[in-house]
């Protein structure tokens, strides 16, 4: 059956012109004064209701009644409607008054938090954003090391960094530390760092159609490039794997540049607390209270679905109902190109030698080591790399590990190995002492 992915996204005729700070006003405009739909119409009922059944004390029965009532659902309908006409008529019209105002709002470019923000907003309601053709719907851009719109010739080595879910290019850097970049331009000359940013809210998948095709226009308007590294953090490493998958698929020739491909904490078969949250939902959805964290829960984006078991192909879930479907693994294989250096890093919040069954499952408090390497009890999804290409950083979170000094250390080896080095037969082995803030390498050479 063909793909019906091109009928729910565009891939290839999409802006890639960000957001300017007159866009961010009306985008709030337009979110304020957007009918509510029935979702948030159910959230608010079954809030009322749970009151009215646990802390009112009426029964299931008496409560339905009262809401079937004409008076009720005339009261429902005043409060929605209230509540609409108010963002309608004061709040988006006092915003648009801004941006008439202050007509360089157009031409000024996004700030860091304004970027922050967005980057969140877009984590979590971005399909939502992309139906509506809201403007701070973020489109797939690139961006210099410097932080400006990436333009003008490129040569040589090209390093792209994806960043994960509700994060933005600025990522990547941390003021306490330098970033991966900074590290990799100091190992040779004509190295040239560009950083994505993207709507983490669209499925996977149409984030790799997109990055493909941006790949492939960027190869070939600069035919200088010689070869080009993928680095991804959490869902950035789905996003540049399903990039390569469909890159393949579409022969195109960025493929044949790829020499390297960096996942940091990448749920490769799932975030365990996406899928903890969805069985929570399903499981005890009719339980008091439950039900109303239940709607709540519901409200996330297609990106945040497809984590649920690390979801990088349009068939992944294009058939299936996504929301309301089975807990079952639904996926196809997506294999690692077999000419592209893979490498893998896991984060633990354990430190070694400690014996803790629930971090050991945790990992990185988002994804389990078993998931950021790849590993998978069913052959056909075991992503197979030299033990020497995984390494795991024991007392590094997930949101610190894309940024630490010693991951940074760690990728530049393997892209610029020394001479005399011997290559490692075991996992590679850090300690990160948090308390000291000194960093040991194990040098066992024991298999995890």
């Amino acid at each position: 059956m063909p793909s019906l992915t091109p009928l729910h996204e565009t891939y290839c005729k999409w802006d890639h012109t960000p957001p300017s700070q007159a866009d961010v006003l009306e985008g709030i405009s337009q979110l304020v004064s957007t009918p509510l739909n029935d979702a948030v119409r159910d959230i608010i009922q079954t809030v009322q209701g749970e009151i009215a059944v646990n802390v009112l004390g009426l029964s299931l029965y008496k409560m339905q009644q009262l809401q079937k009532k004409t008076y009720i659902q005339k009261f429902y309908r005043i409060s929605f409607d209230s509540l609409q006409n108010y963002g309608h008529y004061f709040i988006a019209p006092g915003l648009r008054h801004i941006i008439a105002k202050f007509p360089k709002l157009h031409n000024k470019p996004l700030t860091p938090k304004q970027h922050l923000f967005l980057g969140a907003l877009n984590g979590i309601l971005g399909d939502y954003l992309l139906e509506k053709h809201n403007p701070i719907g973020l489109p797939m851009t690139l961006y210099d090391h410097y932080g400006c719109l990436q333009h003008g010739e490129l040569t040589g080595h090209i390093v792209i960094f994806i960043h994960g879910l509700c994060m933005t290019h600025l990522d990547w850097s941390h003021q306490q530390y330098g970033d991966i970049g900074e590290k990799l331009l100091a190992q040779r000359d004509h190295n040239t760092m560009l950083y994505l940013n993207y709507n983490t809210g669209r499925r996977i998948s149409a984030n790799g159609h997109s990055l493909a095709n941006i790949l492939e226009n960027l190869v070939l308007k600069n035919p200088k490039i010689t070869e080009v590294s993928l680095i991804g953090h959490s869902m950035g490493g789905l996003v540049a794997r399903s990039a390569l998958f469909y890159g393949k698929q579409g022969i195109h020739q960025w493929i044949h540049h790829v020499e390297n491909l960096v996942c940091i904490g990448s749920p490769h078969h799932g975030a365990m607390l996406e899928r903890f949250s969805f069985n929570l939902q399903d499981k005890l959805g009719r339980l008091p209270i439950i039900k109303i964290i239940g709607q709540v829960v519901n409200v996330r984006s297609n990106g945040i679905l497809d984590l649920r078991y690390g979801s990088v192909r349009d068939d992944d879930w294009e058939h299936n109902q996504a929301r309301i479907g089975s807990l079952e693994d639904n996926r196809k294989p997506a294999p690692l190109p077999s000419h592209v250096n893979t490498f893998f890093i896991a984060g633990t919040i354990e430190h070694k030698h400690k014996n803790n069954p629930t971090r050991k499952v945790i990992g990185d408090y988002l994804v389990s080591i078993k998931s950021a390497f790849g590993e998978h009890p069913d052959p056909k999804f075991y992503l197979k790399v030299p033990m020497s290409h995984k390494a795991i950083f024991y007392g590094l979170n997930h949101l610190e590990i894309q940024y630490h000094p010693q991951v940074a250390e760690q990728i530049a080896r393997w892209f610029y190995p020394a001479k005399t080095e011997r290559e490692s037969e075991s996992i590679l082995e850090y300690i990160i002492d948090i308390d000291t803030a000194k960093e040991k390498i194990l040098l066992d050479q024991k298999h995890i």
